[in-house]
């Protein structure tokens, strides 16, 4: 897994210093007379008018210096370019684009996959926070312990039953045995063990998945629990298969979730481009291009938005920026909306409104697509 992970990140950065850096710059001195080495073609100037090729082609340690430079500055230069205007005006940055002024700013495709990478990345670095990825994962921890304690101290009630037993007991020794059992039975009661329960019985729990502490700050736990021991079918054997190994180790299927987010990632243009459409549905003056620019944009700038708040959650102002967060989003979706389409104020409210709620559906989608690739890995 580890080795896909890092193979998908070489590809995606060579992809995205490939797409970011335009070959046609360099000097303007003549070559005439001579042909491409790409293409054949005859050259007039430093590059080729046909391909667009380099007319001097060095094989040097400096030459790869020179071309890693060229391509981080240039690709600077481009991110200086398009983050302000996506932050800000993202309907002028996403209008512009769209009607050919593509010189100066990163394509809506490779800014996707620069911020995918980097929240892959930081999320990596940092985690995802307190939220139901660490719930589930200490959870699961929970349940292990929990499991444990509870068969150890129903083993010693059984251990002092067989004792108990046996004819040839003392009353002192029956007295003392009793006091014991009490004891630990009303601390297993407590737990929520069975007296009735057997050795093989507990067994099968164990391998089922163990029960866990009612605790009421743990919500998530209670509702796993309650599903897996009221044993819903959904009459899909898939489906059933997949929630039982769900139930059983609810880490495994947190780590397949995050493992698969990046690399299925680029699901959610496809998922909401059909959204794009009902918002303005049989428009001749929009077509799927410039939809597809508008959502790959803004998918963008909400994936660089929730790398941003994740590192000041590191900090005391992560409720600020949280909050902060969740107002600018509506806000973005209307300046885009607004600006790239060239719709009225009231005409941009009423689509930004259902463009959010769009929003949360097409999540929705990805989700349970997550965890459908999860229950079938």
């Amino acid at each position: 897994m580890s080795g896909d992970i890092e193979s998908i990140g070489a590809a995606i950065t060579a992809g995205l210093a490939g797409a970011a850096v335009e070959p046609r710059h360099g000097d303007a001195g003549g070559h005439g007379g001579m042909r491409c080495l790409n293409c054949g073609t005859s050259l007039v100037g430093s590059h080729c008018h046909r391909c667009g090729q380099k007319v001097d082609v060095h094989r040097s340690f400096g030459a790869i210096g020179h071309d890693l430079v060229h391509a981080i500055f240039h690709f600077e230069g481009k991110l200086w370019n398009t983050l302000p205007m996506l932050a800000w005006r993202p309907g002028d940055l996403t209008r512009r684009y769209i009607h050919g002024e593509r010189a100066s700013f990163i394509s809506p495709l490779a800014l996707f996959l620069f911020a995918v990478f980097l929240t892959y990345a930081v999320l990596a670095m940092v985690g995802s926070g307190g939220g139901l990825g660490e719930g589930l994962s200490k959870a699961a921890a929970e349940q292990t312990r929990t499991a444990a304690i509870k068969d150890s101290m129903q083993d010693e009630v059984d251990r002092i039953d067989t004792e108990l037993a046996k004819k040839d007991l003392s009353t002192a020794q029956r007295r003392e045995f009793e006091a014991e059992r009490d004891t630990l039975q009303k601390s297993a009661d407590y737990l929520g063990v069975s007296r009735s329960r057997s050795k093989t019985d507990r067994a099968a729990d164990r391998a089922e998945g163990p029960p866990v502490l009612q605790d009421p700050k743990r919500q998530v736990v209670k509702s796993v629990d309650f599903i897996s021991q009221n044993k819903v079918n959904t009459g899909v054997p898939f489906i059933d298969h997949g929630l039982e190994k769900a139930f059983a180790n609810p880490s495994l299927i947190l780590y397949k979730l995050q493992a698969n987010a990046h690399k299925f990632a680029w699901a959610l243009i496809p998922l909401s481009l059909p959204f794009m459409w009902l918002l303005f549905p049989f428009s001749r003056r929009f077509h799927t291009y410039d939809h597809f620019v508008f959502v790959t944009y803004s998918i963008s700038f909400m994936l660089l938005l929730f790398v941003v708040v994740r590192l000041f959650n590191l900090t005391i102002f992560g409720e600020v920026a949280t909050m902060f967060a969740m107002l600018y989003v509506p806000f973005h979706m209307y300046r885009q909306l607004r600006g790239a389409y060239r719709s009225s104020r009231f005409g941009s409210l009423v689509r930004a409104s259902m463009l959010l709620f769009f929003s949360l559906f097409s999540v929705i989608m990805f989700m349970l697509l997550l965890l459908a690739l999860g229950f079938s890995g």
